[in-house]
Order: C-alpha cells, then structure tokens, then sequence
C-alpha cells in the first residue's frame, strides 16, 4: 500500500529510514525557502539571520538541485495508522559548520487568525507529535547540503479532516519553521460560524467572532452591510480575510468603519463565506448618538427649566399670599361698616 507525499510516493513502514545524505554545494551558494514562519520577524522565508545564514526546506529530491527550486512546505495525506515519509534539506552556505536540531511543533493561531508553527509552551499533541527524525540533531557541513529523512506516523485514532503541524530547526541563533500540511483520510466538513457581534459606537468599529466548526482548514471571505433609517449606510462586498482558520478554533477579529453616522440606528449584518460551502451570517444593531452635542444641550434644557420652574413658584407665592390680604381688608372694613352704623343709631 503507497501513500503520496506531494508527488513523492512512499511505502508505508514502521521505523524511520536511519539515512543522511550530505551533498556540496556549487559556486553559488543555495538558499533554501523556510516555507513558513517560525518567529514573530525577520526574512520572509521564516527565519532571522543574514542571507548567508544555514537553511531548512521541504528536499527537492534532486542531490545538487537547490532546495529553493522545490516545494515551499510539505503535504501528506494518509489514512489512520499509516506511516508517511518524507526528506528536509538543510543548507548550510557558510563557511563553518552548523549543528541543527530538529524537532515537530503543531501550528496554531495567532490572534489575528494567522497561521503560526512557531512552537508553543509544552509538548506537541497533534501532528508536532506524529513526527520522527532519523536523526535530531544533524552537523552540516561548510557548504553542504544535508538531506534529513523524516516519518509521519498516523494515530489509528486520529481524526479525519486537516491537521497542520511543522518541522522546526534551530541552531547558531537561528530557528526556521518548515510548514507540514497533514490530511487524515475520512469525511470532511467545512462549516463556518459568526458569533458575537457587537458595533463599538464611539470607536466606530465592528467586532465578531470566526469559529471552524468543521475539521478543514478554513481562509474565510467576510462581507459587510448596514442599514440605517434612511437606507444604506455600508456595503462592502466578501474579501478574503488573513486568516487560516484551524479546525475547532475561534478567532476575534475587528471591522473598521471610520465613515460612520453620527446620529442614526443602525442595523449590521456580517457574512462569512469558505471553501467547501461554509458559510454564515450574524446580526447586530446599534444607535449612534453624539453625547457630546447632547450632553452640551441637555445641559441648557436643564437650565431653561431649572429658571422657568423658579419663577413658577415665586409667582405661585405671591398668589397664594395675595387673598389673604383681601381677606384682612374685607374684615377691616366691615368693622368699620359697624362702627359708622353704630354711630348713626345712637344719634
């Protein structure tokens, strides 16, 4: 039974082939592409260092042919319990020799979405862990390419669908990530969710979740619309994200909307598309008030009302004084009605 290793077919096996090739390289020194990113910067083969530095990359099967004419990362594809193989090129174009250690890391998320096989804190636990050497530590020498054979060893457990993992080299301060593409035979699903939506008013932003619910690695399409009580106020049709979603995982992400209202009620909705028919939508709905101008004019409200409410009641006084005077003179002119009437009896 034959497995295929992008376009390299292998026998299955139980141990891994014990064989290093070294070769010596021409007049012009071979720069191996790194096929991924191992660390947060430098060349955009995935690694740090001078353009002189040693390399690691997929073998391009030839002895002599540089490794940067080949593949840029690995891909196998078997089913549970099969022994997959396959060959690193390691290029040391210097002048001393170099003594690389190897090792497997699982690839991860950033929290942008990208795709990382920087390794992280503790031991591998998927692919990272499926992968032997046939030797971890290799010395290279001066202008030398060495040719590392490696197995991939399938769980009869593993799960169908994508597992993405790396092969990392270090040494001389240096580290290069060589991405390794994994599919476990079986049924696959593709299946994208959009969760937790929510429009920031005063930074003008929208955030939302991205969440693989299949087993395939997933590079998301999000469009963009809003609505607000006169008609359309954002239209942004599916663009593709930079973002390799891994299978199970979940990713926050933030839209800007720099030409937001000021002032009206609005209505998002998001729609996030991928291959293999994922697709989702999620809603969200949100009030755009300027609480400055508000705040500004409330406060002359309060103020109008505050002076119209005095002088209510400085006039509700004085009327509620101003009967009792009437009264008090009614009173004293009927005791002087009776006196003068007195006074004309007794005459």
């Amino acid at each position: 039974m034959t497995f295929s290793v992008r376009g390299v077919v292998c026998a299955a096996a139980p141990a891994v082939l014990a064989v290093l090739t070294v070769a010596a390289l021409g007049a012009g020194p071979a720069h191996a592409d790194g096929g991924g990113r191992a660390d947060g910067g430098g060349r955009a083969d995935g690694s740090r260092g001078p353009a002189a530095a040693w390399s690691a990359a997929p073998s391009s099967g030839g002895g002599t042919r540089p490794a940067k004419d080949g593949r840029p990362s690995f891909y196998a594809e078997g089913a549970p319990g099969a022994v997959l193989h396959d060959t690193l090129s390691v290029t040391n174009p210097g002048p001393k020799p170099r003594t690389i250690t190897l090792r497997g890391a699982d690839a991860r998320n950033t929290g942008s979405g990208a795709l990382s096989v920087t390794p992280a804190k503790g031991a591998p636990k998927d692919t990272g862990a499926w992968i032997s050497f046939a030797k971890r530590q290799v010395k290279v020498p001066p202008r030398t390419r060495a040719e590392v054979p490696f197995a991939l060893t399938v769980p009869t457990d593993a799960m169908p669908g994508d597992h993405p993992g790396a092969i990392v080299a270090s040494g001389g301060g240096r580290t290069v990530g060589v991405r390794v593409d994994l599919r476990v035979d079986g049924p696959t699903l593709s299946a994208l969710t959009v969760e937790r939506v929510d429009v920031d008013t005063d930074a003008a932003t929208i955030s939302y979740d991205l969440v693989n619910r299949g087993n395939t690695v997933l590079t998301p399409k999000l469009a963009v619309h809003a609505d607000g009580v006169l008609g359309a106020l954002l239209d942004r049709p599916a663009r593709t994200l930079p973002v390799e979603l891994l299978p199970g995982r979940r990713v926050s992400l933030t839209e800007p909307w720099p030409d937001a209202p000021a002032l009206d009620s609005v209505d998002v909705e998001l729609t996030a598309t991928a291959a293999g028919g994922a697709r989702d939508t999620a809603t969200a709905s949100a009030r755009f008030v300027p609480w400055g101008a508000v705040a500004g004019g409330g406060a002359l409200l309060l103020a109008a009302v505050g002076g119209a409410l005095h002088l209510v009641r400085r006039r509700g006084r004085r009327d509620a004084e101003a009967p009792e005077a009437d009264g008090d003179g009614e009173r004293v002119g009927a005791k002087r009605e009776l006196a003068r009437a007195g006074t004309g009896d007794e005459l």
